[in-house]
């Protein structure tokens, strides 16, 4: 496979050592930062698109957190009493807590919010699916009455984006995007200043009491040291590279990894791995129109599918950052297992694939495959699908936008030639797909499920099961059976598993090792 192209003239760029752009102003109490993609749609309910997520965490704030040992923790919590049936869970919050207008952060606000979150996520529809009854008990009681109980509540409401909005905003369908952005967390949105596709702006806001705890990856003091944080929108890598390296930014969040080992020669840059999960490279599949509602179809994909083809793309010569021969929960996972892996790991067969399209009722409809020309690495899987296809004697439309309108673009159910889609390539943070939970693309919910929508009765029976099981043992079991099921119907394609380093400044401190990345507890030294 061909390295891909995009790094023509970035040693150069970094030789130049100058940008053609205005030197950005620097300030104690500011910090800049360079996110991975265009922040085009800031409802982390919305879209899973990870810079949503990040915004959300900046902006709200959630009734538990996970430590960085994945236990949860309460946040916006005082702590909780469960029944003796373990039907019934009082919530209290704890003292303090208001949104950005400095309303009172209620009860009423916090089922609201929940309950729209419960639309998207896969955790709050398990738990919705089990609840009987939400309610208020006072100013700071919130009280969940289960048909059955639901023992992992404070990890589903600690897990993900169950971000407390007032209860105004979160009456929003979920499936539409909220239009204010009133705040429960550490920084208000400055929505005034956020120019979709070149930058945004955050303010601490100084009305957040954090818990008088460590911070510890989504829960803890969420204690914040900059009046502002902006974004810098910067697809360019080596216009991003340099301006780090020059000091015009604090703060790249996810580098080119081939640039990884010119930034560590910097004398005042510095690296990291930002997750130790690392991420699950995923390729997308629309099963609602053809030619991907043809299971046959994907399972000829099989045996040309190539793992080190995208891992060698993405991480290059940096080979102990990528991972191969993985199913469909995250390797390293409790639940990751090799059952039927060896339709991706056995000797890859590229005539016995083009067989097998051949055979599977594939009539030359033509596949619109959308790459975001802003975003390297997902580029780089587009680029080798698209070859890949068309090696297979699949119909191709390379069709190349920025990030934000792919994830505006994949929402779309229309035809793909009315605007529509068939596929795309994108990656999942480690943790989301690591337990059945929130394993979103793994889903077989529909209309309901993350893009691609598949349907499959038999997997959500599995994920059931998994949420009742009575230990370990038989969760990991009910985990093989999905793989195995998965491999049957491919509600999306694994191509392989990497780390991201992130780069900065060296007298930035005390970033936490997170996906997405956080903002409190980053300070900079005199």
């Amino acid at each position: 496979m061909k390295r891909r192209t995009v790094l023509k003239g970035v040693g150069a760029s970094l030789a130049a050592g100058s940008l053609a752009r205005p030197a950005l102003a620097q300030g104690k109490s500011v910090l800049k930062f360079v996110p991975q993609a265009n922040h085009s749609s800031p409802d982390p309910i919305w879209t899973t698109a990870t810079v949503a997520w990040m915004h959300g965490y900046m902006v709200w704030d959630t009734l538990y957190g996970l430590d960085e040992k994945l236990a949860p923790q309460p946040q916006m919590a005082a702590g909780h009493e469960v029944s003796a049936d373990g039907l019934t869970w009082r919530i209290t919050l704890r003292d303090g807590l208001k949104f950005h207008d400095n309303e009172p952060v209620r009860p009423a606000d916090v089922i609201a919010s929940l309950t729209r979150w419960g639309k998207r996520d896969g955790f709050g529809q398990r738990m919705f699916s089990l609840l009987a009854e939400a309610k208020g008990d006072g100013d700071k009681v919130i009280v969940f009455r289960f048909n059955k109980p639901f023992p992992l509540l404070p990890y589903a409401l600690g897990f993900g984006n169950s971000f407390i909005m007032p209860e105004r905003i979160a009456k929003t369908d979920a499936f539409e995007q909220i239009k204010e952005y009133v705040g429960s967390g550490p920084f208000r949105f400055l929505r005034d200043e956020w120019v979709s596709g070149a930058s945004a702006a955050y303010a601490k806001f100084d009305g957040y009491i954090p818990r008088n705890e460590p911070a510890s990856r989504w829960a803890g003091g969420k204690k914040v040291y900059f009046d502002r944080v902006e974004w810098k929108i910067m697809p360019d890598p080596a216009t991003a590279a340099a301006a780090l390296q020059q000091g015009e930014v604090d703060w790249w969040e996810n580098p080119l990894i081939d640039l990884v080992a010119n930034l560590r020669k910097s004398p005042d840059v510095r690296t990291m791995i930002l997750d130790p999960l690392g991420a699950l490279a995923v390729v997308a599949f629309n099963h609602t129109q053809p030619p991907f509602d043809n299971p046959k179809l994907l399972r000829a994909l099989l045996p040309a599918i190539d793992q080190t083809d995208y891992v060698n793309a993405v991480v290059g010569e940096q080979t102990d950052l990528g991972i191969t021969g993985v199913g469909f929960f995250t390797a390293g996972s409790p639940y990751a297992n090799k059952a039927g892996i060896e339709a991706l790991t056995g000797k890859r067969d590229l005539a016995l694939a083009k067989k097998l399209v051949a055979e599977s009722g594939y009539k030359g409809e033509n596949i619109v495959l959308m790459s975001p020309s802003d975003q390297p690495q997902l580029q780089t899987m587009a680029q080798i699908t698209a070859e890949l296809f068309k090696a297979l004697g699949l119909k191709v439309e390379y069709v190349s936008m920025d990030w934000g309108t792919l994830v505006t673009r994949r929402a779309s159910k229309d035809l793909s030639s009315k605007g529509g889609w068939n596929c795309f390539c994108t990656t999942w943070g480690g943790l989301s797909t690591s337990n059945p939970g929130s394993n979103f693309p793994l889903r077989g919910n529909g209309a309901s499920g993350w893009f691609g929508w598949p349907t499959d009765p038999e997997m959500e029976t599995l994920r059931d099961a998994w949420f009742d099981a009575p230990d370990l043992a038989a969760q990991k079991k009910i985990c093989e059976d999905m793989q195995l099921l998965a491999f049957k119907n491919i509600p999306f394609m694994p191509a392989g598993q990497w780390s991201n380093p992130t780069g900065y400044r060296k007298n930035i401190t005390g970033i936490i090792q997170s996906s997405p990345a956080l903002f409190w507890n980053v300070r900079r030294e005199a």
